[in-house]
């Protein structure tokens, strides 16, 4: 169980200024000294960087539709265990959640799940007495969700502050802090969200300063870490990477091609196999697998590096826009979500590492890739060549794709056998043309029926992003196949 203490800083709707006060507070609370560990609701993977930047810890993600209700406390507990508060950044509206399905995945949920308090952040840029009718109603819509303060945003001027605190004295929701207008701290975005921290990491850093320097003028620290004390004891133990992995279920063994005889019994006992420090079968050797990084691809979930080292492997990241080459002993290839379309032509322009890709999956070896991933597998994107490993044609819609997916593996895989079911997250503005070769994916059940993604030898590639923490066995079968590749 944790007792970290913690707080779930929310909003009635996006774009009040979530991220911002959470960002702020992260620094200005590790600015005391004070360890902080940050957390994002949701399937995000852009505003974790700013919180890796304001905290020095991985930004992790807290997604009950995803990973499912039960393992938010555990996971939170992992990533907290050690610090001395924990800041909660929400998602959308605090009652939003996935679509058609109650509160699952809402803000409000993982607040309850946590047992945490709940700061709510109001844009009162266009309002004065209001505020207190709509705090009230955020406030008792859900008595298990405990709203212990507000953070006006947006503030124009002393008279103007003045107005909305008068106002909220009779709501029983105590006010920790006021921002102005004039000093909104400029984070850039484009047609995902967010830049991420990897492209423009020195200006980010300059922001993450602005807000923790807003956040400190303007809200009363003392008071929130007051507050985050009196969050309750999340029960459960810390999730742990290598007892998942160890618990999940073990690969299934290759079937026999039709008419091969049985495998009949060793000539001579073998001696026992190397163990990890898990208690899983090491094979002699950490199998390198490596992780792609860098500017292109930042979309990737903390856990999942950390089950891949639990199951046995070496990770080792690279950045497809500046190594030519994979790194030495690659025995497997993960290549997770991103931007590839920004930097279609550096990556193109890459020759040696595309080659160096093709060669790898063309060889058998695993390889597992999550929507910018599967972009850089195609032949091409938007006419300019990639790694050729799909017969598949990748080009720029206008079109956003988003939302959350049921899915059900229907082909075996290097990460799942068919009939996996799985949940995932689609963000993309692209569209596939495939050709011939390969087989789907996953077979999506929501909101329409339809097949997704490619299997082709040891590659699997997909639009959906998946949390492997809620089906550990992906992490193993996928390094035992790098092992036996």
């Amino acid at each position: 169980m944790s007792s970290v203490p913690r707080l779930v800083i929310a909003a009635p709707s996006s774009g009040s200024g979530k991220t911002t006060v959470a960002t702020g507070l992260m620094a200005a609370f590790a600015a005391r000294g004070l360890a902080v560990s940050p957390h994002k609701v949701g399937p995000d993977y852009i505003d974790p960087g700013y919180h890796a930047l304001a905290t020095g810890r991985a930004g992790r993600n807290l997604d009950a539709y995803l990973c499912g209700p039960e393992l938010i406390g555990p996971l939170f507990a992992h990533g907290a265990r050690g610090c001395d508060i924990a800041v909660v950044e929400g998602v959308m509206g605090l009652y939003d959640g996935a679509a058609g399905e109650g509160e699952l995945a809402s803000t409000a949920h993982v607040a309850k799940l946590l047992r945490a308090p709940v700061v709510l952040v109001v844009d009162a840029s266009s309002q004065s007495r209001s505020v207190a009718a709509l705090v009230h109603g955020f406030a008792s819509w859900d008595p298990e969700v405990r709203v212990g303060g507000v953070i006006l945003n947006k503030v124009a001027s002393d008279r103007h502050e003045e107005l909305l605190r008068e106002a909220l004295e009779s709501s029983g929701v105590p006010v920790f802090g006021v921002l102005r207008r004039a000093a909104q701290v400029d984070t850039p975005s484009r047609h995902l969200g967010l830049v991420p921290v990897a492209e423009r990491r020195g200006a980010a850093m300059a922001a993450v300063a602005a807000m923790a320097a807003q956040v400190s003028d303007g809200c009363d620290l003392e008071g929130l870490l007051g507050l985050a004390r009196g969050a309750g004891v999340v029960p459960g133990a810390a999730w742990d990477a290598g007892a998942a992995v160890v618990s999940s279920p073990p690969p299934p063994l290759p079937v026999p091609s039709p008419g091969a005889a049985a495998p009949g019994p060793p000539l001579r006992p073998e001696r026992p196999r190397p163990q990890t420090p898990d208690g899983l079968d090491d094979g002699g050797a950490r199998p390198v697998v490596a992780v792609a990084s860098g500017a292109a691809f930042t979309f990737s979930y903390a856990e999942h590096a950390e089950l891949l080292a639990a199951a046995g492997a070496e990770v080792v990241p690279f950045d497809p826009l500046r190594d030519e080459q994979l790194p030495d002993g690659t025995r497997g290839l993960v290549v997770g979500g991103g931007f590839p379309e920004v930097y279609a032509a550096e990556l193109s322009a890459n020759e040696p590492l595309r080659k160096a890709v093709g060669a790898l999956a063309h060889g058998g070896a695993p390889v597992a890739a999550e929507c910018a991933g599967l972009l850089y597998l195609c032949r091409e994107l938007d006419g300019l060549a990639m790694c050729g490993v799909l017969d598949v044609r990748a080009r720029m819609t206008e079109r956003l794709t988003l939302g959350y997916r049921d899915a059900v593996a229907v082909s075996d895989s290097v990460l799942a056998v068919a009939g996996t079911r799985m949940r995932g997250h689609e963000f993309h503005r692209t569209a596939v043309e495939p050709g011939a070769g390969a087989a789907p994916a996953w077979g999506v059940r929501t909101p329409r029926p339809r097949v997704e993604g490619f299997v082709q030898q040891g590659v699997h590639a997909s639009y959906l992003h998946t949390h492997w923490a809620s089906e550990p066995g992906v992490a193993r079968r996928f390094v035992e196949r790098c092992r036996t590749s």
